[in-house]
Protein backbone atom coordinates (compact mmCIF):
# COMPACT_ATOMS: atom_id res chain seq x y z
CA UNK A 1 0.00 0.00 0.00
CA UNK A 2 0.98 3.62 -0.51
CA UNK A 3 -0.67 6.68 0.97
CA UNK A 4 1.16 9.90 1.77
CA UNK A 5 -1.37 10.66 4.52
CA UNK A 6 -0.57 7.52 6.53
CA UNK A 7 2.05 8.37 9.16
CA UNK A 8 2.85 8.10 12.87
CA UNK A 9 0.61 10.40 14.89
CA UNK A 10 2.53 10.34 18.19
CA UNK A 11 6.17 10.53 19.16
CA UNK A 12 7.22 7.54 21.25
CA UNK A 13 10.33 6.68 23.22
CA UNK A 14 12.50 4.25 21.25
CA UNK A 15 10.78 5.13 17.99
CA UNK A 16 12.45 3.77 14.87
CA UNK A 17 12.11 6.65 12.41
CA UNK A 18 15.87 7.18 12.17
CA UNK A 19 16.45 3.44 11.59
CA UNK A 20 13.86 3.00 8.85
CA UNK A 21 16.40 2.81 6.04
CA UNK A 22 18.46 0.22 7.93
CA UNK A 23 15.34 -1.80 8.71
CA UNK A 24 14.01 -1.72 5.14
CA UNK A 25 17.41 -2.84 3.80
CA UNK A 26 17.13 -5.96 5.95
CA UNK A 27 13.53 -6.90 5.23
CA UNK A 28 12.81 -10.37 3.83
CA UNK A 29 12.09 -10.30 0.09
CA UNK A 30 8.51 -11.46 0.72
CA UNK A 31 6.37 -12.54 3.65
CA UNK A 32 2.76 -13.34 4.43
CA UNK A 33 1.36 -11.69 7.58
CA UNK A 34 3.07 -8.90 9.53
CA UNK A 35 3.25 -8.89 13.34
CA UNK A 36 4.48 -6.02 15.52
CA UNK A 37 3.92 -6.79 19.23
CA UNK A 38 5.54 -3.54 20.49
CA UNK A 39 4.00 -1.05 18.07
CA UNK A 40 4.70 2.18 20.02
CA UNK A 41 4.43 5.12 17.65
CA UNK A 42 4.17 2.83 14.63
CA UNK A 43 7.05 4.24 12.57
CA UNK A 44 7.82 0.87 10.97
CA UNK A 45 4.32 -0.34 10.11
CA UNK A 46 3.30 3.08 8.76
CA UNK A 47 6.36 2.99 6.52
CA UNK A 48 5.84 -0.58 5.28
CA UNK A 49 2.01 -0.55 5.16
CA UNK A 50 1.57 -4.34 5.00
CA UNK A 51 -1.82 -5.53 3.73
CA UNK A 52 -2.27 -8.12 6.51
CA UNK A 53 -1.00 -7.07 9.91
CA UNK A 54 -1.37 -7.47 13.67
CA UNK A 55 -0.14 -4.67 15.93
CA UNK A 56 -0.04 -4.73 19.71
CA UNK A 57 1.20 -2.81 22.73
CA UNK A 58 0.90 -3.33 26.47
CA UNK A 59 0.24 0.39 27.00
CA UNK A 60 -3.54 0.45 27.29
CA UNK A 61 -3.84 4.21 26.81
CA UNK A 62 -1.79 4.06 23.62
CA UNK A 63 -3.89 1.25 22.16
CA UNK A 64 -7.03 3.17 23.13
CA UNK A 65 -5.67 6.04 21.01
CA UNK A 66 -5.07 3.69 18.06
CA UNK A 67 -8.57 2.26 18.35
CA UNK A 68 -10.25 5.66 18.65
CA UNK A 69 -8.43 6.94 15.56
CA UNK A 70 -9.35 3.69 13.81
CA UNK A 71 -13.05 3.58 14.65
CA UNK A 72 -14.01 7.14 15.66
CA UNK A 73 -11.77 9.55 13.71
CA UNK A 74 -14.32 12.35 13.40
CA UNK A 75 -15.20 12.33 17.09
CA UNK A 76 -11.51 12.18 17.96
CA UNK A 77 -10.71 15.16 15.72
CA UNK A 78 -13.55 17.22 17.19
CA UNK A 79 -12.28 16.55 20.71
CA UNK A 80 -8.59 17.24 20.08
CA UNK A 81 -9.46 20.41 18.13
CA UNK A 82 -11.49 21.62 21.08
CA UNK A 83 -8.45 21.20 23.34
CA UNK A 84 -6.28 23.08 20.84
CA UNK A 85 -8.78 25.92 20.40
CA UNK A 86 -9.06 26.81 24.08
CA UNK A 87 -7.67 30.20 25.05
CA UNK A 88 -4.16 29.62 26.37
CA UNK A 89 -3.61 32.54 28.72
CA UNK A 90 -0.98 30.44 30.45
CA UNK A 91 0.31 27.50 28.37
CA UNK A 92 2.00 25.85 31.32
CA UNK A 93 -1.08 26.04 33.52
CA UNK A 94 -3.28 24.76 30.69
CA UNK A 95 -0.96 21.82 29.97
CA UNK A 96 -0.86 20.75 33.60
CA UNK A 97 -4.65 21.02 33.89
CA UNK A 98 -5.06 18.65 30.94
CA UNK A 99 -2.35 16.35 32.27
CA UNK A 100 -4.27 16.12 35.54
CA UNK A 101 -7.49 15.46 33.63
CA UNK A 102 -5.72 12.67 31.74
CA UNK A 103 -4.41 11.08 34.95
CA UNK A 104 -7.82 11.35 36.63
CA UNK A 105 -9.35 9.40 33.73
CA UNK A 106 -6.58 6.79 33.97
CA UNK A 107 -7.37 6.32 37.66
CA UNK A 108 -11.03 5.79 36.74
CA UNK A 109 -10.19 3.44 33.83
CA UNK A 110 -12.03 5.73 31.42
CA UNK A 111 -10.52 4.59 28.14
CA UNK A 112 -12.54 6.64 25.69
CA UNK A 113 -12.19 9.25 22.95
CA UNK A 114 -11.53 12.05 25.44
CA UNK A 115 -8.66 10.10 26.98
CA UNK A 116 -7.26 9.46 23.49
CA UNK A 117 -7.39 13.17 22.65
CA UNK A 118 -5.80 14.08 25.98
CA UNK A 119 -2.97 11.63 25.29
CA UNK A 120 -2.41 13.16 21.87
CA UNK A 121 -2.36 16.67 23.35
CA UNK A 122 0.10 15.93 26.14
CA UNK A 123 2.30 13.91 23.74
CA UNK A 124 2.65 16.98 21.52
CA UNK A 125 3.23 19.38 24.41
CA UNK A 126 5.39 17.41 26.84
CA UNK A 127 9.17 17.29 27.00
CA UNK A 128 10.60 15.35 24.01
CA UNK A 129 7.29 13.54 23.42
CA UNK A 130 8.31 11.16 26.19
CA UNK A 131 5.70 8.85 27.71
CA UNK A 132 6.76 8.21 31.29
CA UNK A 133 4.71 7.23 34.32
CA UNK A 134 5.37 7.09 38.04
CA UNK A 135 4.96 4.11 40.37
CA UNK A 136 1.19 4.68 40.40
CA UNK A 137 1.03 4.56 36.61
CA UNK A 138 0.34 8.31 36.28
CA UNK A 139 1.85 10.41 33.49
CA UNK A 140 4.41 12.84 34.91
CA UNK A 141 6.37 14.44 32.04
CA UNK A 142 6.69 18.26 32.23
CA UNK A 143 5.53 20.88 29.71
CA UNK A 144 7.75 21.68 26.70
CA UNK A 145 6.56 25.31 26.31
CA UNK A 146 5.05 24.72 22.84
CA UNK A 147 1.70 26.16 21.82
CA UNK A 148 1.30 24.62 18.38
CA UNK A 149 -1.50 22.42 17.11
CA UNK A 150 -1.65 18.79 18.19
CA UNK A 151 -2.87 17.07 15.06
CA UNK A 152 -2.71 16.82 11.28
CA UNK A 153 -6.28 16.04 10.24
CA UNK A 154 -5.29 14.51 6.90
CA UNK A 155 -2.91 12.11 8.65
CA UNK A 156 -5.58 11.09 11.15
CA UNK A 157 -8.11 10.38 8.40
CA UNK A 158 -5.65 8.53 6.18
CA UNK A 159 -4.23 6.51 9.05
CA UNK A 160 -7.72 5.69 10.31
CA UNK A 161 -8.60 4.18 6.94
CA UNK A 162 -5.49 1.98 7.03
CA UNK A 163 -5.97 0.88 10.65
CA UNK A 164 -9.46 -0.41 9.82
CA UNK A 165 -7.78 -3.03 7.58
CA UNK A 166 -5.54 -4.53 10.26
CA UNK A 167 -5.90 -6.09 13.73
CA UNK A 168 -5.14 -3.98 16.82
CA UNK A 169 -4.41 -5.85 20.06
CA UNK A 170 -3.60 -4.75 23.60
CA UNK A 171 -1.60 -6.95 25.94
CA UNK A 172 1.38 -9.26 26.27
CA UNK A 173 3.81 -9.68 23.39
CA UNK A 174 3.65 -13.48 23.45
CA UNK A 175 -0.13 -13.44 23.01
CA UNK A 176 0.24 -10.98 20.12
CA UNK A 177 2.49 -13.45 18.28
CA UNK A 178 0.43 -16.57 19.03
CA UNK A 179 -0.90 -16.86 15.47
CA UNK A 180 2.41 -16.19 13.69
CA UNK A 181 3.32 -19.13 11.43
CA UNK A 182 5.86 -20.06 8.78
CA UNK A 183 6.35 -17.31 6.23
CA UNK A 184 5.09 -14.51 8.49
CA UNK A 185 7.31 -11.55 9.45
CA UNK A 186 7.63 -10.48 13.10
CA UNK A 187 9.24 -7.13 13.93
CA UNK A 188 10.25 -6.93 17.60
CA UNK A 189 11.06 -3.50 19.01
CA UNK A 190 10.75 -4.06 22.76
CA UNK A 191 11.56 -1.51 25.47
CA UNK A 192 15.29 -0.95 25.53
CA UNK A 193 17.67 -3.03 27.58
CA UNK A 194 19.44 -0.62 29.96
CA UNK A 195 22.75 0.90 28.97
CA UNK A 196 23.52 0.65 32.68
CA UNK A 197 22.77 -2.93 33.82
CA UNK A 198 21.69 -1.61 37.23
CA UNK A 199 18.79 0.47 35.89
CA UNK A 200 15.70 -0.03 33.78
CA UNK A 201 13.55 2.66 32.21
CA UNK A 202 9.82 2.02 32.30
CA UNK A 203 7.20 3.48 29.95
CA UNK A 204 4.31 1.57 31.49
CA UNK A 205 3.60 0.80 35.11
CA UNK A 206 4.12 -2.88 34.27
CA UNK A 207 7.73 -2.23 33.27
CA UNK A 208 9.94 -4.49 31.18
CA UNK A 209 12.57 -6.15 33.34
CA UNK A 210 15.46 -8.52 32.67
CA UNK A 211 13.13 -11.51 32.93
CA UNK A 212 10.95 -9.94 30.23
CA UNK A 213 13.99 -9.69 27.96
CA UNK A 214 14.79 -13.35 28.61
CA UNK A 215 11.20 -14.31 27.82
CA UNK A 216 11.38 -12.30 24.60
CA UNK A 217 14.60 -14.06 23.57
CA UNK A 218 12.90 -17.41 24.16
CA UNK A 219 9.97 -16.29 22.00
CA UNK A 220 12.41 -15.23 19.27
CA UNK A 221 13.86 -18.75 19.28
CA UNK A 222 10.36 -20.28 19.17
CA UNK A 223 9.28 -18.05 16.28
CA UNK A 224 12.44 -19.09 14.44
CA UNK A 225 11.50 -22.74 14.94
CA UNK A 226 8.03 -22.00 13.53
CA UNK A 227 9.64 -20.68 10.35
CA UNK A 228 8.82 -17.02 10.93
CA UNK A 229 11.07 -14.26 9.66
CA UNK A 230 12.14 -12.27 12.75
CA UNK A 231 13.88 -8.92 13.14
CA UNK A 232 14.66 -7.46 16.57
CA UNK A 233 16.15 -4.09 17.47
CA UNK A 234 17.59 -2.90 20.78
CA UNK A 235 20.54 -1.18 22.41
CA UNK A 236 23.80 -2.90 21.65
CA UNK A 237 24.41 -4.10 25.21
CA UNK A 238 26.06 -7.08 26.86
CA UNK A 239 22.65 -8.44 27.90
CA UNK A 240 21.28 -8.42 24.35
CA UNK A 241 24.44 -10.01 22.97
CA UNK A 242 24.28 -12.73 25.62
CA UNK A 243 20.62 -13.46 24.87
CA UNK A 244 20.92 -13.66 21.07
CA UNK A 245 24.59 -14.40 20.38
CA UNK A 246 26.01 -17.80 19.37
CA UNK A 247 22.71 -18.92 17.84
CA UNK A 248 23.47 -18.29 14.20
CA UNK A 249 21.44 -15.07 14.02
CA UNK A 250 22.71 -12.18 11.91
CA UNK A 251 23.61 -9.31 14.28
CA UNK A 252 24.40 -5.89 12.79
CA UNK A 253 25.47 -2.89 14.90
CA UNK A 254 24.43 0.58 13.64
CA UNK A 255 25.04 4.07 15.00
CA UNK A 256 22.09 6.14 16.26
CA UNK A 257 21.29 9.43 17.94
CA UNK A 258 19.77 9.26 21.39
CA UNK A 259 16.89 11.74 21.23
CA UNK A 260 15.86 11.47 24.86
CA UNK A 261 18.84 12.54 26.93
CA UNK A 262 19.32 15.83 28.75
CA UNK A 263 23.08 15.70 28.12
CA UNK A 264 23.76 16.38 24.44
CA UNK A 265 27.14 14.64 24.65
CA UNK A 266 25.33 11.39 25.45
CA UNK A 267 22.94 11.57 22.50
CA UNK A 268 24.94 9.11 20.40
CA UNK A 269 25.06 5.36 20.69
CA UNK A 270 24.73 1.99 19.04
CA UNK A 271 21.75 -0.18 18.26
CA UNK A 272 21.78 -3.78 17.14
CA UNK A 273 19.52 -5.30 14.49
CA UNK A 274 19.12 -9.05 14.82
CA UNK A 275 17.65 -11.16 12.00
CA UNK A 276 17.09 -14.92 11.83
CA UNK A 277 17.26 -15.07 8.02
Amino acid sequence: MENSNIAPFVKWAGGKRQLLLQIKKRMPESYNNYFEPFVGGGAVIFELLPERAVVNDINKALINLYRCICHKPEEFLRTINEFDSEMWEDGKEYYYSLRKRYNDKLMKNEYDVELAALLMFINKHCFNGLYRVNAKGLFNVPYNNSRGGSVNEDVIKGTSEYLRKIQIMEGDFEVACAEAVEGDFVFLDSPYAPLNPDSFESYTKEGFDIESHRRLAKLYDELTERGCYCMLTNHNTQLINELYGNKGYKMDVVGVKRLINSDASNRVGEEIIICNY
